[in-house]
């Protein structure tokens, strides 16, 4: 298997689970409410979300948090597409992400979609209904060369304590430069040198309720 794929084993036959990483890629207990919980309540949505709203993301993943944010958009009565960037170095392959997401039945109908546009192109680019893109590679070059200011982040590395080059200084910095005034970001994790690299990038940082059984997680908006 390449370098820049993901490497699998399964728990339970249906959680995906980093062997590079040694972390599942969701929630044990219950990944959608996970997904909506931190991305979507910690960042304030759906209650934000309006025509050319653009949310960017560290850690494709599954597409969970993709297609939990596109049923949302589309339920709140958005008609414009939503614009979604996400940043992924080891993607899985489509059967990979078929299984994986046969655990929320409940989004079968966009995972199908993903997951065909997914076989045809990792960016994404043949996948109609919602603008999105995937950047395949580190996130720490391709972040630095995108040309944009999201409304939103989601900050799904797998853990600071096994992958701490996904929120290295460095690269907070470049967050904190493709965020607008105002802007917010939200993640799972309460890593204090997570917390201290956002503040250091010009953000506001809270400490928020995390999901389950994880205590704390990190919400932070974007100073002018």
């Amino acid at each position: 298997m390449s370098d820049q794929q993901a490497n699998l084993e399964w728990r339970d036959g249906a959680v995906p689970v980093s062997t590079r990483f040694d972390d599942p890629y969701f929630s044990l207990e219950n990944g959608l409410a996970e997904t909506r919980h931190v991305f979507l309540q910690g960042n304030d949505l759906p209650a934000r979300f309006a025509p050319g709203f653009h949310i960017a993301e560290l850690g494709f993943g599954t597409g969970l948090n993709l297609l939990t944010t596109w049923a949302a958009w589309e339920a709140a009565g958005m008609t414009s597409p939503l614009r979604f960037t996400s940043f992924e170095a080891f993607p899985m392959n489509a059967s990979e992400m078929a299984r994986a997401l046969k655990a929320f039945p409940e989004l079968a109908p966009y995972a199908a979609r993903l997951v065909t546009a997914w076989a045809e192109d990792t960016t994404l680019a043949t996948l109609n209904g919602i603008d999105a893109q995937v950047v395949i590679g580190d996130a720490r070059q391709t972040l630095r060369k995108a040309q944009f200011a999201a409304d939103a982040w989601f900050l799904d590395g797998f853990s600071p304590a096994k992958n701490p080059e996904l929120w290295d200084a460095e690269l907070m910095n470049q967050v904190g430069a493709h965020t607008k005034p105002g802007g917010t970001i939200a993640t799972y994790t309460a890593a204090g040198f997570v917390r201290r690299n956002l503040t250091d990038a010009g953000f506001d940082v809270t400490r928020s309720p995390g999901f389950g059984r994880k205590r704390h997680m990190t919400t932070a908006r974007r100073l002018p």
